[in-house]
């Protein structure tokens, strides 16, 4: 059994892995493949040594097999295709208490706080774990994770058919944000600055805009008729995506902040004023997202296989990290472990 571990600097060595036998309420799966996300190159550039204990496995985008199960484990047996809801909540701060527990106050994400998927086999919580149909592909599988994060976002905003909504940003996170908000019956319009995002979303049916190119606002205005859209998604975590989402949203819309910023954006919070905006964070994602992601990849009616741009072995992580590092060409890369 191998694990790919960060040593730190950028390092990315591969080495011998504990085969976890699997406790009380725990879960042993073969991972068969593990995408890689923002927070994994974040990882790998040193960005969050804080959090991770070096030499550290990454990987939280996973799908598998059961390969064991530990005593008390119910409706899991060996054999089943998997996939893992990667949060380790402390079950006892306010948030927890409330039900909240995706945003618990003492969060722990496994992947980064604890060893991840990038290894031959993970021991994990069985409440973390989903079963998904035996006749779904396991690469598909492990695009759930992110599919569930963006149908987290769209429950929270309250979308419905007919309405109009912008999408801010068009990486991964953001063309699964548009193809989730079209299943409901959504007009979607994704504003981006990369030739080829804009050119992938056009090739998926989703309408575009390129505010280098056109006025973002100007052209929402147009695009709704003059009213503003329903609902806005920033996913970009950019000061510029900061900027103009309150400029989009019609009066009484709704704002998504998706994107994750490390500093803190100017926001026009007199537009709040006067549309009587509302602005929902939106974490991660809860149980029943990951049921919704399941039965929305299950369905076969998103366009997954489109969205895979590369399977990789385990082996050539660092050079596929280090590939990623700046390209904007990439959707999702999958790691076979």
């Amino acid at each position: 059994m191998v694990g790919a571990y960060y040593k730190g600097n950028k390092i990315i060595e591969m080495g011998p892995a504990e085969k976890v036998q699997p406790g009380e309420n725990e879960v042993q799966i073969k991972i068969a493949y593990c995408g890689i996300c923002g927070t994994d190159l974040h990882i790998y550039h040193g960005n969050m040594d804080a959090r991770v204990t070096v030499p550290h496995i990454m990987g939280h985008e996973c799908s598998g097999t059961v390969s064991e199960i530990g005593g008390q484990v119910k409706d899991i047996k060996v054999g089943d295709k998997v996939v893992v809801r990667p949060l380790g909540p402390c079950g006892k701060c306010p948030a927890c208490l409330a039900g909240h527990n995706h945003i618990c106050y003492k969060l722990k994400f496994l992947g980064i706080e604890t060893h991840g998927a990038m290894q031959s086999y993970w021991t994990v919580p069985a409440e973390t774990v989903h079963k998904i149909p035996d006749d779904m592909s396991l690469q598909y599988g492990a695009l759930i994770e992110p599919l569930a994060v963006v149908c987290h976002d769209v429950r929270l905003s309250g979308l419905v058919k007919g309405e109009k909504a912008v999408v801010i940003g068009g990486g991964p996170i953001g063309i699964l944000a548009a193809l989730v908000a079209k299943s409901v019956g959504a007009d979607v319009l994704i504003s981006e600055i990369n030739e080829f995002r804009l050119e992938f979303a056009e090739k998926l049916g989703i309408s575009t805009v390129n505010p280098m190119k056109q006025d973002v606002e100007a052209f929402v205005n147009e695009w709704t008729g003059g009213a503003g859209a329903d609902v806005v998604f920033e996913v970009s975590a950019s000061n510029a995506g900061a900027a103009v989402m309150t400029k989009l949203a019609r009066s009484r819309g709704r704002i998504v902040l998706i994107g994750i910023y490390s500093n803190s954006p100017q926001v026009d919070l007199k537009q709040f004023f006067l549309r009587e905006l509302k602005l929902f964070g939106a974490r991660v994602y809860e149980k029943e997202d990951y049921e919704k992601a399941i039965e929305l990849a299950a369905a076969g009616e998103l366009p997954l296989e489109s969205l895979i741009t590369k399977v990789a072995p385990l082996e050539e992580l660092k050079e596929v990290l280090e590939g990623m590092t700046g390209d904007q060409k990439a959707m999702k890369i999958l790691i076979e472990c």
